[in-house]
């Protein structure tokens, strides 16, 4: 109608039909403007975009595929960090009203009894408080395997843990079968009864619904299964990470068990409206009236904190270091896909400006960039879930890191909700940047094949080097940062223990406590005797607690001399058989070491380490003096501090009692020093203890580093992760500089032309190359080296032994960053140096 109005009006066909086509707008703009009007607009455009999308990825398959993988590694990693900061630090503990659970501890004896309370002092705190609607307890010094469980099948060692009568009620923990413990049976002298945790009932009882009401023979006595705990119930890994506890047994509030002083772990709950600050002021007044009140007990102190700060608070530091890190390289994953991103619009002008020729607006380009960055991510963020499942199924499987709650790593509803926020928020980021470029287009000189917008090139190559300069920062953060941590790991590794563990075992053997003197040392002489007369076997000695592996510790003083009641030295105590120095490599200050003729019959004496014997006599030589505990004993020698809690804490007093002259153990370790590989020798002492030893587990030959190994584990834990994150980060970095350097000779091949055309060489050309590659590493180093001076402050906490300025971990990333752009850097120089300038003149 338009055009044969125009003809009506003179013009010609031709002029009639393309004064028509101006006016209405091109036909493809009609053909989508008439698409719109019969469907869904929105729908319709989408899916135009989402094929348009799918047939640019096939077309840049390699592109796409490098894509794909680095977003998978980055929020594979970014869901597993999160999954563990879930599990530790986030998710409420498993416990009926958990928000309102307090760990009450006693500070009394300044950490050194891990600030346990006394029978007595609990039985007062539930019944004056006013505070806590109840209180529970368990015997705090939980150790790996501490009963020996014989009858149908292997002998086993088990982790039992003794609970008060209202423990697992106070939880909200209900048997799948079976009871729970009844009042008699919570009686000091009450009948032996035992609940199954459920993995035990799995493994041990192949989950027969009968057990309830057998027996079991646990150190050779009759004990009666009374009910098996849910799976959802795991003692150890809220408790005492890196033990598996598998029997409960109920711990008498008696008389008798108040005399074995600080033992046990209290736990409180707050009375609904109850506030942990008026709690704590109840608490510190009722803790000085009871130690008025009654000084034939230890002194209380009470300390509230809340049960989650006190399972995992002391994690909180290093995992929220690891959810910056992984922070870190996500933003680092984004600037590298922004600069992928910009190559391939940069390769695109044309393709837009004919888009935009054809009426494409403004809108639709950017929604379609935002398109194909946010499917790209998406895709990634599914392959990093397949990332994630695993990570968290290799972490949670572990069980070599002494961290709380690890075990119950898992991807949840939170991580997918975070893996789909991730994937989006990541597509936006860096495709923003190429969307932003789109208005830039411009039609004419892109349409013409001689032109070329060099403003545009030069903000394009701006961007990149901005964005490359961010990533070589943030690489230089990670690497201080897993640098001053790796220093701190080794120097905690290099610490003095005051022992060598080294060629060094223990077989934890189960003698009869209860049997005559004469008839129990009879059994460790037996027992030392065989053991060194196996080929291969150095020295060998008895201990009832070994280093770094569980703690019992008491108040000791002097003959004579008086102390305030909450001053008493402190220090832990080991009983020992003569011998034990010399295998265990602690060096004997003064004196002499136990021997055989130290018995039940001789003079009480005691060995103690170089830091108590300064705390009761200082200045003065202890050798002859008495301690007044144990009842009282002589002191014949000092020996070396040994570390007994941890590698990074320091040393603390140690008092150790001859294995001969008390049998206040219940099962002691067999340590054995050998010039073989320690595993090389289990099978050997087995079989010479066999005679003697029927009932001894098959399982229980460990090597003394592997203790070491298990004290260290939480910091290695975050060393190997955030390496991890700072070598994936240098990698990231390196292909940025790659791109960009190769991306600016590419945009300079004219130039290096002409400039080789008029004399330059090509050594100068790739000196060029590599200075420009170095100036923006440089940039790069200088604002990383900054931010990581402040990254090492915050992480202060976590460092040990090295300052968070350390010259030399500053200096090494330095070296490693430079090194490796000169490295990305040195293939587009060379390529820029082999540049032929009459080739490079004829393109011109």
């Amino acid at each position: 109608m338009l055009e044969e109005d125009k003809l009506r009006r003179g013009m010609t066909a031709e002029q009639a039909r393309r004064a028509a086509r101006l006016e209405l707008g091109s036909v493809t703009q009609l053909r989508e403007a008439h698409r719109e009007t019969r469907g869904l607009p929105l729908v319709e455009t989408v899916l135009q975009d989402l094929r348009y999308t799918f047939r640019t990825f096939r077309r840049d398959a390699g592109i796409t595929a490098f894509a794909i993988l680095i977003v998978g590694l980055g929020v594979g990693a970014s869901t597993t960090v999160f999954s563990v900061v879930n599990a530790v630090l986030l998710r409420p503990l498993p416990f009926h009203h958990s928000e309102r659970l307090a760990w009450i501890s006693n500070i009394a004896d300044d950490g050194v009894s891990e600030w346990k309370v006394q029978v007595n002092h609990l039985l007062d705190l539930r019944e004056q408080n006013q505070s806590f609607s109840d209180l529970t307890a368990y015997f705090g010094f939980v150790e790996r395997g501490d009963q020996v469980l014989t009858g149908d099948g292997e002998p086993e060692r088990l982790a039992t843990v003794s609970v008060s009568e209202n423990f697992f009620a106070f939880l909200g923990v209900q048997p799948i079968l079976g009871r729970l413990f009844t009042p008699q049976e919570c009686l000091f002298d009450g009948p032996l009864a035992v609940l199954l945790s459920y993995q035990l009932w799995q493994r041990r009882f192949s989950a027969d619904p009968d057990v309830v009401g057998q027996t079991i023979t646990l150190d050779e006595a009759s004990v009666a299964i009374v009910g098996v705990l849910p799976e959802s119930f795991d003692f150890g890994t809220v408790f005492a990470p890196g033990t598996r506890v598998d029997l409960f047994s109920p711990y008498p509030l008696s008389e008798e068990t108040n005399r074995y002083g600080n033992v046990l772990a209290v736990i409180g709950r707050l009375q609904p409206g109850a506030t942990l600050e008026s709690a704590r002021a109840e608490l510190t007044a009722l803790g000085e009236r009871l130690t008025r009140d009654h000084p034939e007990r230890n002194t209380i102190k009470p300390k509230l904190t809340p049960l989650d700060q006190r399972v995992s608070g002391r994690f909180r530091p290093a995992l929220l270091v690891l959810a910056w890190a992984v922070g870190a390289v996500m933003l680092i994953v984004c600037a590298n896909l922004s600069n992928l991103q910009l190559s391939r619009m940069a390769k695109r002008q044309k393709e837009m400006a004919v888009r935009v020729a054809l009426g494409a607006g403004r809108g639709r380009l950017v929604r379609q960039m935002l398109t194909e960055s946010i499917l790209l991510s998406c895709c990634g963020a599914a392959a990093g879930l397949l990332v994630a499942v695993a990570g968290t199924q290799a972490i949670s499987g572990l069980d070599a890191f002494n961290i709380p709650r690890l075990e119950s790593v898992q991807i949840d509803v939170a991580a997918l909700g975070l893996t789909a926020l991730i994937a989006v928020l990541t597509g936006l980021v860096f495709g923003l940047m190429p969307a932003l470029q789109v208005p830039a287009v411009a039609v004419h000189n892109e349409l013409n094949d001689n032109s070329r917008s060099s403003s545009h090139s030069k903000k394009h190559a701006w961007t990149c080097s901005a964005l490359v300069i961010s990533e070589v920062a943030l690489a230089c953060v990670l690497l201080v940062g897993s640098g001053l941590l790796i220093r701190s790991f080794l120097r905690a590794l290099d610490v003095d223990l005051g022992f060598q563990p080294e060629k060094l075992a223990a077989l934890r053997i189960n003698p009869d406590s209860d049997s005559a003197p004469a008839k129990r040392n009879a059994y460790f002489n037996e027992v030392l005797r065989r053991t060194q007369s196996i080929p291969g076997v150095r020295d060998a000695a008895l201990a009832n607690l070994l280093p770094l592996g569980g703690n019992l510790s008491r108040g000791v003083a002097g003959k004579g001399q008086t102390y305030a009641r909450d001053a008493y030295p402190q220090g832990f105590v080991r009983i020992v058989s003569e011998g034990y120095f010399g295998t265990m490599g602690v060096p004997l200050r003064a004196g002499r070491d136990f021997t055989n003729r130290d018995s039940p019959t001789s003079e009480p004496v005691v060995i103690l380490n170089e830091m108590l014997a300064n705390m009761l006599w200082p200045g003065e030589d202890p050798i002859g003096k008495e301690i007044t505990e144990f009842p009282g004993r002589r002191v014949v020698g000092i020996v070396g501090n040994v570390r007994h809690r941890s590698l990074e804490e320091g040393y603390t007093g140690e008092m150790y009692i001859p294995i001969r002259q008390t049998n206040d153990y219940r099962a002691v370790d067999l340590v054995v020093r050998t010039d073989l590989h320690p595993a090389a020798l289990a099978s050997s002492v087995r079989a010479a203890l066999a005679p003697i030893a029927p009932t001894l587990p098959a399982s229980e030959w460990r090597t003394l580093q592997q203790l070491v190994d298990k004290a260290i584990s939480p910091r290695r834990f975050v060393v190997l992760l955030l390496a991890g994150f700072a070598g994936f980060a240098l990698i990231l970095a390196s292909l940025g500089i790659y791109a960009v350097i190769s991306y600016s000779v590419g945009q300079r091949r004219q130039e290096i032309g002409i400039r080789m055309a008029l004399g330059a060489s090509a050594t100068d050309m790739q000196n060029g190359i590599l200075l420009q590659t170095l100036k923006l590493a440089a940039t790069g180093m200088a604002l990383g080296l900054v931010a990581s001076w402040g990254f090492g402050q915050a992480i202060q906490g976590l460092l040990f032994n090295v300052t968070p300025s350390d010259p030399a971990t500053f200096a090494t990333a330095f070296a490693v960053l430079m090194t490796v752009a000169a490295l990305a850097g040195y293939l587009p120089a060379r390529r820029a140096s082999r540049v032929d300038p009459a080739i490079a003149l004829r393109a011109e």
